[in-house]
């Protein structure tokens, strides 16, 4: 694969991410070598998988590596003890 077709897919993903689908600003997208990596914290783990469902279609064929994490946003389980 050309490293030309492979920065026209990533362009595509990155589209993909931001447009309706998923609407998703807070991934990076970086190119290491031959190694596609996203990293970021997104709001839902079914948001998450969705990203990874289409970075697997976009970029099948690279080697890609994930660090995406999941933001907890549950109210505290306990009130907070101030000083």
């Amino acid at each position: 694969m050309s490293s030309g077709d492979a920065e026209y897919r990533i362009a595509r993903f990155r589209d993909r991410l931001m447009g309706g689908e998923v609407a998703e600003l807070g991934v990076r997208i970086e190119v290491r070598g031959s190694v596609v990596l996203l990293t970021g914290t997104i709001p839902t783990a079914d948001h998450r998988e969705e990203i990874l469902r289409i970075a697997e279609a976009e970029l099948a064929g690279l080697s890609l590596h994930t660090d995406l994490m999941v933001a907890c946003a549950d109210p505290p389980d306990r009130s907070e003890e101030l000083r």
